[in-house]
């Protein structure tokens, strides 16, 4: 009866670190793949490394690439609408959690979506011959495998392998990265980082931060955050496999400009979301003195004790990115305070300046440069001090 331990005998916690390695291996191989490089040209692979991806991936996932990276396109071009192929905001979370491979295979019989999102994805002589034309034989070899290796331990070590991207990927990162977390960024979509330290799921952890830059190779953008595999592309790129195409632009100061130009416009748009995050928590003191004063005299009566928190998320916010339910909130807070109402106001004005607009780019300057000008004269420290540093960004 030996040959039911398999090739390889082992104690039982031995065949628990095989696995969750095995499986560690297949959610590097997604991000780094699939996600980054496939699905957002991010990077750059040398075929070494991506066709040890593309091959770990048919044989653990029976994964075709092209139909991975045009849903996950479409996901970013539709997200939270009804043509995302798996939002929880749309669906339900209990529906894209537990289903989310159903939603997944649903998507992938679309044709129109694999001809628009599908394009520049591997089409070889292997991709069109073995990998997509077989795909379930990958995970019967890999099957096969395990069980000469470790005999009836295979079994399960086989199975877990096979559950572990449905229920990593097409459940969590796609229903609880869109529902449950902290966010960076305020940014159109709902998405939101799991937790900060971008580990177990390779990093997609980090899920507001890739939505925010999509197509940045690192999803880690604070200091205290890790994304292991950026940690990977890193060890790749060292090793002449991969090279770096992209990454989040990352907020610098210089010497304050006193005069506006061109360059610092460019540098505030390119740095957008990091502005509108840092307006917020720079005015954040600011808002929670004008609320707390409303409240002592008795003017926010209906409202929770989570305002300033609340006021923290709208000055984060684009106007058209606030949902409509709490914009009579919002407009009923405001008609309270002139303070808050300037103070949004300003917000406002600067998503005018980064937007798409008509005006050229000397219209627009001049308009950052009376932005400036108009916070510097408000009285407000806060304001004041904001607008100094937005003179710097460089």
């Amino acid at each position: 009866m030996q040959w039911l331990n398999g090739l390889i005998d082992l104690p039982w916690w031995a065949y628990l670190i095989i696995t969750l390695c095995l499986t560690h291996i297949t959610i590097a191989s997604v991000t780094i793949f699939l996600h980054r490089h496939q699905a957002h040209r991010a990077l750059d692979l040398h075929p070494i490394a991506s066709h040890f991806f593309r091959f770990w991936l048919w044989l653990t996932t029976a994964q075709v690439t092209k139909e991975w990276a045009a849903i996950h396109r479409k996901h970013h071009a539709k997200c939270e609408t009804e043509e995302d192929p798996h939002s929880p905001q749309i669906l339900g979370i209990k529906k894209v959690f537990f289903e989310g491979w159903e939603l997944y295979r649903a998507e992938a019989a679309n044709a129109e979506t694999m001809k628009k999102y599908g394009h520049g994805t591997p089409d070889d002589w292997l991709e069109r011959n073995l990998y997509s034309k077989y795909a379930s034989m990958g995970p019967v070899l890999m099957a096969l495998i395990d069980l000469a290796l470790f005999g009836v331990n295979g079994i399960w070590i086989w199975a877990v392998q096979m559950l572990w991207i449905p229920v990593t990927a097409a459940g969590v990162i796609n229903g609880i990265g869109h529902y449950w977390g902290y966010r960076n960024f305020e940014c159109e979509d709902a998405s939101t980082n799991i937790m900060p330290w971008g580990i177990l799921i390779g990093g997609e952890e980090l899920h507001n931060n890739h939505h925010t830059f999509g197509t940045s190779a690192k999803l880690s953008y604070k200091w205290f955050e890790f994304d292991i595999g950026w940690l990977y592309i890193r060890i790749l790129s060292l090793l002449g496999l991969a090279s770096v195409r992209k990454v989040a632009p990352k907020l610098k100061l210089a010497d304050a400009r006193p005069v506006l130009d061109d360059a610092a416009l460019q540098a505030i748009i390119a740095n957008r979301y990091a502005i509108a995050a840092s307006y917020a928590r720079t005015l954040k003191a600011t808002v929670a003195a004008e609320v707390e004063s409303l409240r002592a005299a008795a003017c926010l009566p209906a409202f929770n004790s989570n305002l300033t928190k609340q006021m923290k998320i709208w000055l984060k916010q684009d106007d058209k990115d606030t949902p409509m339910a709490e914009k009579k909130h919002l407009q009923a807070v405001l008609a309270q305070s002139a303070v808050l109402t300037q103070i949004y106001q300003m917000r406002q004005e600067l998503t005018r300046i980064w937007e798409r607009s008509t005006l050229t780019r000397d219209e627009l300057v001049q308009q950052l440069q009376d932005w400036c000008q108009r916070a510097e004269a408000s009285g407000i420290q806060a304001l004041q001090e904001f607008s100094l540093r937005l003179r710097a960004v460089a």
